[in-house]
């Protein structure tokens, strides 16, 4: 039986995964101890045509997804024919719309990042309809005492949502209007414009972990091979069981807890998703982000205040403190649980003592931060024991934010040896699909960790008055400045 050149069988089979981020896509082929045999990788080009607005082009998103599943194939010295199955991850709430018999868009994608909706936002949550929408909600928990019904009373939209978005887009492209009318639009996030185009025209579908994070699709009324990017990087990291908690810091932090079989209902702003649905087994997750993470070290970067993102953790430990600078992370808004999207980004506190060190320092520092604020809320709301804490992402390859992390936290956090977990998740997905790998129980024994970061003091120390606890109020009093900046004349 011959072998390819890396001593692989020609019956040997692999799992092709693709994940489609913001700023880049990246595709992995795995074997059956989960170990990278190839892999290919290319940026995503965003673009900028208005203040606020963020785009992708949708050819060149698909040119890159074909360029990255074929380089890995061939980075592999394997034959497409070995290759198992096909797992996809994508990031959420991006989406796109089209002509259903051409297949020609009728914009680029409107990302997650973008702010063009902020006006429609801002007028909804004031409107009559929403305060008729709030005060029927009161009653309806008043009566049945349903949490969903009090957190039904104090949903607000936010531009993250699909939904406003699209409206904007409904409003402002004449095309897609006119083919709304004629019954001619297709509609899809980037999942689904990939598995269009894959199957050239004939598939036009999603997934539920797709579908429930537009805030279109109804999570409490849901009882492939494919899934949302921070899905995907929870079942990577084998976040199986109830209470376990996944913090993933890319170009957004996204911070997940496992809420078992009932979707979480919040009232300060967690999103409940469907974090996968496995035969007739659905586990639910409960969701908080900060939009300003790898984003805002890569803004520091291209104004050179390092030439590589190694260089932040050196910078930021050579100085004893941010000399009472602080910095917002706010270049999309502020998501929960300010829910701010005319929230600016800013640097409060400057000094003629303050060097570029003391704000390297300060920026990594709004990571940590905007790390506790979000625990806080999920532990307030949820109200789960935490089981473990794991974390992925670019951002948690910097020391420093993690043991910061880890000592705000009061808690153990895990780093896997390898960061890519969003890929790692839609492989194991779609392996499991095709009985490659045969259940989780196998998949935890797959994971490796890199390295262990435990609090150097307790929680309560810092709840007491350690030494973050004032830089943590003078960091919040910062945040509260920056806010409804937009909306001032």
């Amino acid at each position: 039986m011959g072998t390819q050149r890396n001593g692989f069988s020609k019956r040997e089979s692999f799992i092709l995964s693709v994940d489609v981020g913001t700023t880049s896509i990246r595709c992995h082929v795995y074997d059956k101890s989960a170990s990278i045999r190839g892999s290919c990788s290319t940026k995503v080009s965003l673009l900028y045509p208005r203040p606020g607005w963020v785009e992708i082009d949708p050819e060149d998103l698909w040119k890159g997804f074909v360029t990255v599943v074929k380089g890995a194939v061939q980075d592999s010295g394997l034959r497409m024919c070995q290759m198992e199955s096909l797992g996809i991850s994508t990031q959420r709430a991006t989406f796109i719309t089209w002509d259903r018999n051409t297949g020609r868009p009728f914009h680029n994608f409107i990302t997650w990042q973008d702010l063009r909706a902020a006006d429609l936002v801002r007028s909804w949550n004031r409107s009559c309809t929403m305060k008729t929408v709030h005060g029927v909600m009161k009653v309806l928990h008043f009566l049945s005492r349903q949490k969903r019904f009090l957190a039904a009373s104090l949903v607000v939209f936010t531009t993250q949502h699909v939904s406003l978005r699209l409206v904007w887009a409904l409003n402002n492209i004449p095309q897609l209007r006119q083919a709304v009318e004629d019954g001619s639009c297709y509609f899809g996030t980037i999942d689904t414009w990939l598995l269009y185009k894959l199957t050239k025209g004939l598939v036009h579908a999603t997934d539920y972990s797709n579908a429930s994070a537009t805030a279109i699709f109804d999570s409490y009324q849901c009882a492939g091979h494919q899934m949302a990017d921070q899905q995907a990087a929870m079942f990577g990291e084998c976040c199986f069981d109830v209470g376990d908690v996944k913090i993933t810091m890319g170009t957004g932090t996204f911070m997940d807890i496992n809420t078992g079989n009932k979707p979480h209902t919040s009232v300060a702003g967690l999103y409940p998703l469907v974090g996968w649905k496995i035969g007739a087994d659905v586990v639910y997750l409960a969701e908080g982000n900060a939009a300003g993470t790898g984003a805002a070290i890569k803004w520091a970067q291209d104004l050179e205040f390092f030439s590589d993102v190694k260089e932040t953790e050196a910078i930021a430990t050579s100085v004893e403190d941010s000399d009472g600078v602080y910095f917002v992370p706010s270049f999309s808004g502020l998501q929960a649980p300010l829910n701010d999207p005319k929230a600016c980004a800013s640097f409060m506190g400057l000094k003629p003592s303050t060097t570029k060190s003391h704000l390297v320092r300060a920026i990594l520092e709004s990571i940590a931060f905007r790390n506790k604020q979000l625990f806080e809320v999920m532990l307030r709301e949820t109200r789960i024991p935490i089981t473990k804490i794991r974390a992925d992402g670019g951002v948690c390859t910097n020391n420093f934010i993690m043991q910061l992390t880890a000592d705000l936290l009061g808690h153990k956090i895990e780093r896997p040896n390898h960061f890519d977990m969003s890929c790692l998740g839609a492989a194991f997905v779609a392996g499991l699909g095709t009985g490659y790998w045969r259940s989780q129980e196998e998949l935890k024994k797959l994971l490796t960790t890199d390295q262990h970061f435990l609090p150097r003091r307790s929680k309560a120390d810092f709840d007491r008055g350690g030494s973050y606890r004032g830089v943590l109020q003078s960091w919040e009093r910062a945040l509260q400045r920056s806010m409804h900046w937009y909306s001032q004349p």
